[in-house]
């Protein structure tokens, strides 16, 4: 069974990496994080020039497309140039996990380790390993890496590389006790954040943070979260911090409550009301943020915009979206999409999360319960995000 987190978590002393029980002995009895990582670094050195293993380390990994999870033990892998080891501490569970799951991303080479909401401690360095540390705290999200020669990658827009490298797709990612990263997919974790929290932030929160700052909102404007689930429950704490009139859209009038303790302004039960009238009502939504994968509970929002008003899109519909043309054109209207973020927009989600208080709602399981875990995020049960955590 998993632990349930209930509302907002607490950091405590046994989540900071640097104080680990194995680092601890491995120092003799002394506490210095400079000690430490002079330590670790000329360790890391020698198996890094020597090539020697350091061990093994559990994982869960995919055999095959729609194969059941493996706990497998594998080499602990080395890092090579412009890359970093990170002992993993917590991953959350994605429905994007999926993709590799069920064989539904092109190209993926099995047997794979999934998961691409990591939150841990670098533990050994490449060569070039860009000023990063070993002993630092440090997240990775979907954004995995990039190739730096496409058109996109040229232009600074690395998001949308034409080969952008994906953790658990690409590569071996979070379902781990130790991976490999590239050092441009590494966000620093700040220390007020636990890795439970840091988890889902790496996705969930870096996609509907990053969305609603880009939206074209401004503090006042009237903001509707579509959907109270893994990724809504976020985007509502951020629409409020951020300081927009808030309306919590969702299927029901049991989630009100939730609604109201996350900060809405404003609850529209689509199970009784029409949505866009009561958006109207409140003069029209600048921003519609869709979390829902229902493309009718999309389609009956979208007259309730405002002029210039956007229907923002980070939830993947199962079937295409129908919308009037002549509501779009004659309102300046808009439906636009919006693909998470780099690992600097991870680390500013990080950040802001600190500052204000905005924490996912977990239910937390060991790294050995994966498939369990991964059929409660599945089924749509979980309440709201499914993390891992390895005991490290």
């Amino acid at each position: 069974m998993c632990k349930f987190q209930k509302g907002f978590t607490k950091s405590s002393d046994r989540n900071n990496p640097i104080f680990a029980s194995e680092y601890q002995q491995s120092l003799s009895h002394s506490s210095s994080v400079a000690n430490y990582q002079s330590r670790s670094y000329r360790l890391n050195k020698f198996h890094l020039k020597s090539g020697v293993s350091v061990g093994k380390m559990r994982a869960i990994q995919v055999p095959g497309p729609k194969q059941p999870f493996e706990l497998v033990e594998k080499e602990i892998p080395i890092p090579k140039k412009g890359t970093v080891r990170v002992k993993v501490q917590a991953c959350g569970i994605c429905h994007s996990d999926s993709f590799t799951k069920e064989g539904l991303f092109p190209g993926i080479q099995y047997p794979r380790v999934p998961g691409h909401e990591i939150a841990g401690v670098i533990d050994a360095l490449g060569e070039d390993a860009g000023g990063w540390n070993v002993g630092q705290r440090v997240g990775i999200g979907w954004h995995g890496g990039h190739c730096k020669i496409c058109t996109s990658c040229r232009r600074g827009d690395f998001m949308t590389c034409s080969n952008i490298q994906v953790p658990g797709i690409s590569y071996d990612g979070g379902y781990a006790e130790y991976l490999i990263a590239p050092i441009e997919a590494l966000a620093l974790i700040p220390e007020s954040l636990s890795p439970v929290e840091v988890g889902p932030l790496m996705c969930a929160g870096i996609t509907t943070f990053n969305a609603l700052r880009n939206s074209g909102a401004i503090a006042g404007q009237t903001v509707a979260i579509l959907g109270i689930g893994g990724l809504g429950h976020l985007a509502i704490q951020y629409a409020v911090k951020m300081g927009f009139r808030t309306v919590a859209i969702a299927r029901g009038k049991e989630k009100q409550p939730l609604a109201k303790q996350l900060g809405a302004h404003h609850y529209i039960n689509s199970e009784h009301q029409n949505v866009s009238d009561e958006l109207k009502k409140l003069g029209g939504a600048k921003v519609i943020l869709s979390t829902v994968t229902n493309a009718e509970a999309i389609n009956s929002a979208i007259e309730g915009l405002s002029i210039d008003g956007k229907l923002l899109l980070v939830g993947i519909p199962e079937k295409p979206l129908s919308a009037s043309v002549l509501t779009l054109i004659a309102g300046r209207r808009m439906i636009e999409g919006w693909p998470c973020g780099t690992s600097i927009n991870s680390e500013d989600t990080l950040s802001f999360s600190a500052m204000s208080g905005v924490r996912s709602m977990n239910q937390v399981f060991p790294l050995e319960k994966a498939e369990e875990a991964y059929q409660l995020m599945m089924s749509g049960k979980a309440r709201f995000r499914v993390v891992l955590e390895t005991g490290l």
